[in-house]
């Protein structure tokens, strides 16, 4: 028996995507993308006059090299990976 998904209109940086998700999976996907969009916002402040996907590029190394006790317990960095599988999934239909 399949799950049906739910769509959900997400931002991330200054643009929205439509993307469908689990229903289990909506409150993930919008933690992580206030965790995503926070960071863009911070790093907007500290280097002014970039190009949005350099922000998105800045917050991407964030994460990846985050020390390991600062991270999301594995569970939650599995559920976070889902989830940016699934936003780029989304995101390749866009391109």
């Amino acid at each position: 028996m399949a799950t049906d998904l739910i769509p959900v209109n997400i931002v991330i940086g200054d643009r929205t995507y439509r993307i469908k998700v689990l229903p289990t999976d909506e409150e993930l996907v919008r933690k992580t993308l206030k965790i995503i969009n926070d960071k863009i916002m911070e790093f907007r402040s500290m280097f002014a006059g970039k190009d949005m996907q350099d922000y998105i590029a800045m917050v991407l190394i964030w994460y990846a090299t985050q020390p390991q006790e600062d991270k999301m317990s594995e569970t939650q960095q599995n559920d976070f990976l889902k989830t940016l599988e699934k936003i780029n999934s989304q995101l390749d239909k866009y391109m």
